[in-house]
Parts: C-alpha cells; sequence; structure tokens
C-alpha cells in the first residue's frame, strides 16, 4: 500500500548510491535514452567516498592479466582459465564504452584516471612456480592473452622487477609473468566525471547527504522511497519506477528492505582492509607494475597480496597489501551494527552454514587482525626483502561485503565476486558483492538493462545505440584476433595508453 503525498517527488529511476556502479548505469541510461528522469542518492556529503575512492580499492583494472584467484588449479594438476577470459572480455567492453565518452567529450582527460602499468604476477617455491608455468601455458594460446611473458630468469626479473630483486638470496626460487597491456584505474575519479556529466542534465537530479530509510512497492508496481535529508534531519518522498541499489556494503541492507521474494537467502560477510602505503619517493620510483602474488589458505581474493604501483591524483604511488580484518560494519563509514542488523529468519541458515564451513577464513582474519606492525613489514619483504618500516605507513582500505547466498547442498555458501540480483518484473535491483565489479561495472549494468528493461532491449534504436558505444558488442574478442588487436589499438590510442603493440 502506497503511503503518496502531495509532496512525494516522481521519477523515472533512483539511483541510490552514487560510486561507479550507479554512475556507470546512470550513464547507459541518459545515452540510450536521454529523457529519462533520473534522481541519485547519495549519504555522504561527497561522491565516490566509499568503494569507489581511489585509496580504497585496488586500482587494477581488473583484467585476468595477473590475478591468480581467477586461474583456479584444479585437482589434477590443469589450471582453470574460462573466468578469467570472461573478466578480460568485460575490462575491454568497459575500455570501449571510456573511449565512447572520450570521443564524445564527456571525458576530457583520460589520463586523470586511468595509467598504463605493467600487470605482472610473482610466485616463490617450486610448487607454485609449477602453477604459474601452467598458467602461463594455458592463457597465453589466447588472443586477450598474447604477449604474456613468463621467465624464471634472474637477470630478467632484475629488469622487470628491480626492487622485488634487490637483496634477495640468489637461491631464491621466484617466477614471474608480465603483460604490457596493464592499466591502474582510479575508479573514484572516473565515478566524479560520470556523476559530473549527469548532474549538468536538465532531468538528472544528485542529491548529497541523503540516506534512503525505506524502499516500498506500491499497489501500482512502482517504488517509493522514505530519504531523509542527513544535514537538516527532513524527511521526503520519491515515486519510481526503477530503482537500482548500488550502495556498496549497504546494498544488502537495502535489498532486504525492498522485501522481493528474490532477496530471500541473501545474506553478507565483512572483510575490511589496510595499506601498507610506501612515503619513500626513491623507492616508489623503483618500482613500475602491479604484481600479484598467491593468496594465504583462506584469504579471500580481495587479500591476494601486491605490490601496487598507482597514479592518484596524478602522483604516482606505491601500496603494499592488502592486509584483511574483520569488522561488523558493511560500508567503511557505516555502523557496527550493519551485521547483526541484516540477519533475517531468511538467511540466518545460509550464514551459520558459512560460517561453519569457512573456518580456515575464519582463522586467517583472526589471524590478520592479530598482526603488528612488524608483521606486515614480514609479508611485505616475501616481496621486497629490502623493506624499511620507516619507509611504509598505515593505510586504512575500504570494506567489502561478500556475497553469501542459499545453496542445497551445503545450506549456504560464500560468494566472492559481484552479483546482480533482481524483483522478478525488473522494477528493483541490487548490486551485491566486490571484486571484480568496478572493472567489469559496464558490461554488468549492460546486463542488468537487459534483465530490467527487457522490451526497450529488444528495440532496434537501442541495440543500434550500445553498438555504437560498444563496437564489438555480441561478439568474442578471444575469438577473433583481428577485432582484438583493432579494438585494443582504439581504445588505447583514445585513452593515451601507450602500452599497446601490434
Amino acid at each position: 500500500m502506497s503511503k503518496k503525498t502531495k509532496n512525494t517527488k516522481e521519477v523515472d529511476v533512483v539511483l541510490i548510491g552514487a560510486g561507479i556502479m550507479s554512475a556507470t548505469l546512470g550513464t547507459l541510461i541518459n545515452e540510450l535514452s536521454p529523457d529519462i528522469k533520473i534522481e541519485i542518492l547519495e549519504r555522504l556529503d561527497v561522491v565516490a567516498a566509499e568503494s569507489s575512492d581511489a585509496w580504497n580499492n585496488a586500482g587494477t583494472g581488473h583484467s585476468a592479466l595477473c590475478e591468480l584467484n581467477y586461474t583456479p588449479q584444479q585437482a589434477d594438476g590443469s589450471v582453470k582459465i574460462d573466468k578469467a577470459i570472461s573478466i578480460a572480455e568485460q575490462f575491454e567492453v568497459s575500455k570501449q564504452f571510456w573511449t565512447y565518452l572520450v570521443d564524445k567529450g564527456v571525458i576530457t582527460k583520460p589520463e586523470d584516471f586511468i595509467r598504463s602499468v605493467p600487470h605482472m604476477s610473482a610466485v616463490f617455491g617450486e610448487k607454485d612456480i609449477d602453477f604459474l608455468r601452467k598458467r602461463y601455458d594455458a592463457l597465453s594460446k589466447n588472443n586477450l592473452f598474447k604477449g604474456m611473458e613468463y621467465t624464471e630468469d634472474k637477470a630478467v626479473l632484475n629488469e622487470w622487477i628491480p626492487l622485488m630483486m634487490k637483496g634477495r638470496p640468489a637461491d631464491d626460487k621466484i617466477a614471474a609473468t608480465k603483460m604490457i597491456l596493464g592499466t591502474d584505474v582510479n575508479f573514484g575519479a572516473l565515478t566524479r566525471d560520470l556523476v559530473q556529466h549527469l548532474d549538468a542534465k536538465d532531468n538528472i537530479t544528485l542529491h548529497l547527504t541523503q540516506e534512503v530509510r525505506d524502499i516500498e512497492r506500491n499497489d501500482n508496481g512502482t517504488w517509493e522511497l522514505e530519504v531523509k535529508d542527513l544535514k537538516t534531519g527532513e524527511k521526503r518522498t520519491i515515486n519510481a519506477k526503477f530503482v537500482f541499489i548500488g550502495a556498496g556494503g549497504h546494498s544488502l541492507l537495502l535489498l532486504e528492505k525492498s522485501g522481493i521474494p528474490e532477496s530471500k537467502g541473501y545474506g553478507g560477510f565483512p572483510v575490511g582492509g589496510q595499506w601498507l602505503r610506501c612515503v619513500n619517493e626513491g623507492v616508489i620510483k623503483d618500482h613500475n607494475a602491479k604484481v600479484y602474488g598467491k593468496a594465504s589458505i583462506g584469504a579471500p581474493p580481495m587479500s591476494v597480496p601486491h605490490l601496487d604501483t598507482r597514479y592518484i591524483d596524478g602522483k604516482q604511488a606505491l601500496l603494499f597489501g592488502p592486509y584483511a580484518g574483520f569488522s561488523t560494519k558493511f560500508l567503511k563509514q557505516g555502523s557496527y551494527f550493519d551485521l547483526p542488523a541484516s540477519i533475517k529468519l531468511s538467511n540466518i541458515k545460509p550464514m551459520l552454514s558459512v560460517g561453519r564451513d569457512n573456518m580456515d577464513l575464519t582463522k586467517y582474519l583472526i589471524s590478520e587482525v592479530m598482526k603488528s606492525p612488524k608483521d606486515k613489514l614480514d609479508a611485505l619483504k616475501q616481496f621486497m626483502p629490502t623493506a624499511k618500516l620507516e619507509d611504509w605507513k598505515i593505510e586504512v582500505a575500504g570494506q567489502r561485503v561478500q556475497v553469501i547466498k542459499k545453496d542445497a547442498k551445503h545450506g549456504g555458501v560464500l560468494e566472492f565476486g559481484t552479483e546482480v540480483v533482481s524483483a522478478a518484473d525488473g522494477s528493483i535491483a541490487a548490486l551485491l558483492g566486490a571484486s571484480p565489479g568496478a572493472s567489469t561495472s559496464v558490461a554488468i549494468m549492460i546486463k542488468l538493462l537487459k534483465r530490467c528493461f527487457p522490451e526497450r532491449a529488444k528495440a532496434d534504436e537501442y541495440r543500434k545505440k550500445l553498438r555504437e558505444m560498444i563496437p564489438s558488442h555480441g561478439q568474442s574478442l578471444n575469438d577473433n584476433v583481428e577485432l582484438c588487436e583493432a579494438t585494443r589499438k582504439r581504445t588505447h590510442t583514445a585513452l593515451k595508453l601507450e602500452n599497446f603493440k601490434d
């Protein structure tokens, strides 16, 4: 039943959260249907301050070039690469959309958000070297991974990663792969560009310090949102035909408020994190790569260790980590009551089942929380033997909420990745989960549009516009050598990336 009043604002679309997901979806909707009225609601007083902020995420253009957790080793010793290929394809979609926005003038300085940084994987010891060699053999045969290099040669490694090789014992067993096509992405800067462009439109409004307190379905199938201004305390209602919940870790709580049957059984497991941030300019300049290692047993994918060249606000930076931690908050600026508030009768069984079946993760998180600065330095020293504590400071990373969902066999399973949950009629959708979300945001949102606006998605005009924005739409770059190379050449030129070779 609607509580609609005379003061209820009527809009077509409400986007909850002013992060990369809402910014991407809003931009796609506006390009495909410029007349649609959109309201963007953000509970903080700035855009992109949570997971999309540059200091709150890895900044890796996640394309599976270096992330070992996307290529798990099977019981027979083989390496499974289908997820890596899928993620690589999706990142190419993002680059095509960003290229379209550069060509259109929406983005004027791509170097403010994306830079060329080689992507590397580095492993230590015979067992992991054997895995990396098999991974290289499997991936390098594919178009999307063409040009990947592999070496165990210390002389080559000294050229690739001098900072990691300096002071390393001569008998250390180390191997690495390298892809020069890698990128560093400042998703905060990108989000701010997109939201600024949207906010300038007459039919789109951005509201900061606006918290959605309740979501209720009206009798006619639309949605009524109760919104509170956190500065003034004033409350208002908005009536929307479509609602997207892109509020990071807070999305689960808002999805539960909607009451849609599809939300039943979903839970969330929050994982916090910290970085070691280098403060020695000389050390920072000696490293130019994103080097990913293997995760510890029980570690979530977001905790895969990496020594990471970043470009933030035009300045080169160097991070190592992240070190995982546990908090009951679902957002960095959230509440310690977030986790308890998310527990419902419909999801308590899956959540208990996940707790029972993931003791390795629990032990890992406890050990991470207990680590002293010296312990954190010891972990860094595997990557950088000459590391000194005085050259690094602790930086608190963003908060992530991993998806828990019902499972017939186990009762509940912990999902690593992103998942869209939507109502049967497509009138409301929420994005849950974490990495590689931001990097694959364009592909995720195109899929969401097809699910939630099926009639529009079938229209010839819609499909023509989609192909204009994503020229390879509906085709596999991995299966087409010429298309893959032409697409990368075009996008890397437009985005001012200097790492593409014919």
